[in-house]
């Protein structure tokens, strides 16, 4: 795509329509129905964010972000190839992601940010932090 327009690559771009994240919404989806979690919802999109795990009763917003996506601290390498396009598009989403947090704890719900590394490489403290986090509220 290097060698066309920017309005093309933005209509391009702006067709296609997320499925999600769902390899690691998946994982974590099987670990909380393993772990005997229940009162869970996918992507409630009646509740600002759209968070991709909601405890309503408990109003607990869990967000599974990529760490390409939302520029992990500890793992995400900016690419190297338009630069111009996926650096603010990155920082853009950084910027959503706290702000929606910020709102959804003003409208008195906790929020639970997990990277997507930390799913992958330790599922059972990322289980420990939704388990206290429950039971926080």
């Amino acid at each position: 795509m290097d060698n066309v327009s920017a309005s093309v690559r933005s209509r391009t771009m702006a067709a296609v329509r997320s499925t999600g994240n769902r390899s690691t919404e998946w994982v974590l989806r099987a670990r909380l129905i393993r772990g005997g979690f229940s009162g869970w919802r996918l992507n409630a999109k009646d509740v600002l964010g759209c968070p991709d795990f909601v405890f309503d009763e408990e109003r607990l917003a869990v967000f599974v972000d990529g760490c390409f996506w939302h520029a992990c601290p500890s793992c995400h390498r900016p690419p190297s190839s338009n630069r111009q396009y996926w650096v603010p598009k990155i920082e853009r989403n950084r910027k959503r992601d706290a702000r929606t947090s910020r709102r959804l704890r003003a409208d008195h719900w906790v929020v639970l940010r997990i990277w997507e590394h930390e799913l992958r490489r330790s599922p059972e403290s990322v289980m420990r932090k939704i388990a206290k986090a429950l039971k926080a509220a």
